[in-house]
């Protein structure tokens, strides 16, 4: 299967950082697009909270004059990032005063495995984390489609 580099790229950091223990969708250093962006929190000044989805003044600037990130424009990290902590059990966007899930295992995966979906879907790619093909297996969902 033909990826781009961007998404190899960021499948080999949040690869890294899950296995290094040193993803935390906390810190903005080092949540998905933090590790994705180098360990770096500029990128969390393109909107006003942590987890939102709309560009502020600064976001929509970079996106209207075509900015890119490690491959990714503004509103595409912000995307990937509400996909991560929504998935990992966060409240968005992030605030003190919302229910905070643990920092499990189980959570952070449950988290890279919807931003691996989100980054096969921004690059057309077939989802590298569906196991199904691995058995040749169809759902029930799919079967129905094919037949109608």
């Amino acid at each position: 299967m033909k990826t781009t580099t961007r998404f190899n790229q960021a499948i080999e950091k949040l690869y890294k950082a899950f296995h290094n223990n040193t993803l935390n969708p906390e810190c903005c250093n080092q949540c998905a697009v933090g590790n994705i962006l180098d360990n770096t929190d500029a990128w969390k000044h393109l909107s006003d909270f942590h987890g939102a989805t709309q560009l502020n003044y600064l976001g929509l600037v970079h996106q209207n004059l075509g900015r890119k990130f490690n491959g990714y424009s503004p509103i595409e990290l912000l995307q990937i990032e509400a996909t991560f902590l929504k998935a990992c059990g966060y409240t968005l966007p992030l605030h003190h005063t919302h229910k905070k899930p643990k920092r499990t295992p189980e959570n952070l995966f449950n988290g890279l495995e919807a931003v691996v979906k989100l980054l096969c879907k921004f690059d057309n790619v077939p989802n590298v984390m569906d196991c199904s093909i691995l058995f040749d297996y169809k759902s029930e969902k799919s079967k129905t489609i094919q037949l109608v």
